[in-house]
């Protein structure tokens, strides 16, 4: 048994607080303004302390009061989301999918709205993170995307999202007409990317050319590289497939794309269970997703 007080008690609570008045939250809980009194002094009783201010007008939750109800407000909310959902369980689903952030910002979020305005019924509940989720230790994820090939696992099958290409990308304010593409990579400020795996020393070697000898800025996502590159602070090395928009919207340019080695890899995997991946809402969402590569 939990040792919480009476759920009506927090209910009665939770209105009042909220509402800042007895009377009103007995309106909302269609009950007398006498019983949520009672309610309320019960539930101080519990906690053996006051957790109201009682004015000739209404009431204010104290200090203790005003914790109360910002605790209880998002267990309400976590409470009403799940009732919702068994309420539409049988005309929804709920796809719980993992992500790496800056695709998820970058790339699959600008796309959600045709998912959803093709598969109304299938609702996502995503969540993210930089490293690739176990999908036999998550057992409540449904499918996941990885950066990187996500580690081996018996009963899981991957899929390849295809070949990204990794270049030299930065804001068109950084180039001037006089600067060749390699002497703009020599002479503008570098940005690393930390979890890329294509960095700026294997990327200069490939090219033939001698990595300029001077710090460099640092970020730890590709979705803050990029941002800091059409901020102008230098020049990216990134998947143009992350930096799509910024490159659709002429924020960034790729520096040099006829004149250097072209950097191809397969960098995004989806991947789920494999005695799941016939559920009707994981198969859809992995048939849309590679239709849009």
């Amino acid at each position: 048994m939990r040792r919480i007080p009476n759920f009506v008690l927090l209910r009665a609570f939770e209105a009042a607080a909220r509402l800042e008045s007895f009377t009103l939250a007995a309106h909302e809980l269609s009950l007398t303004q006498s019983a949520i009194s009672h309610q309320i002094k019960e539930l101080e009783g519990y906690f053996g302390r006051a957790l109201f201010i009682r004015r000739n007008r209404g009431v204010e939750p104290n200090l203790e009061g005003k914790r109360l109800l910002e605790s209880l407000s998002r267990v309400f909310d976590v409470i009403q989301d799940a009732c919702s959902e068994v309420s539409s369980a049988s005309t929804s689903q709920v796809l719980a999918l993992y992500c790496p952030p800056s695709l998820a910002v970058n790339w699959l979020g600008p796309r959600l709205p045709d998912f959803f305005k093709t598969y109304p019924n299938i609702t996502i509940r995503m969540t993210s993170g930089s490293e690739p989720a176990d999908l036999n230790q998550a057992k409540e994820l449904d499918i996941a995307i990885a950066y990187g090939m996500p580690p081996k696992r018996p009963g899981i099958s991957v899929i390849s999202l295809g070949l990204e290409r990794i270049a030299p990308l930065c804001s068109p304010t950084l180039l001037t007409k006089r600067l060749s593409a390699r002497v703009a990579l020599i002479d503008l400020p570098l940005i690393d990317s930390q979890l890329s795996r294509v960095m700026w020393p294997s990327w200069f070697t490939l090219n033939s050319m001698e990595l300029p000898n001077k710090p460099r800025s640092s970020f730890d996502r590709a979705a803050l590289v990029i941002a800091a590159a059409v901020d102008g602070l230098g020049v990216a090395l990134e998947s143009t497939r992350l930096a799509e928009r910024a490159l659709i919207k002429g924020e960034l340019v790729e520096i040099g794309a006829e004149e250097f080695i072209p950097i191809e890899q397969e960098t995004h995997f989806i991947y789920c269970r494999s005695s799941e991946c016939n559920l009707e809402k994981v198969k859809v969402f992995q048939d849309w997703l590679l239709g849009m590569i």
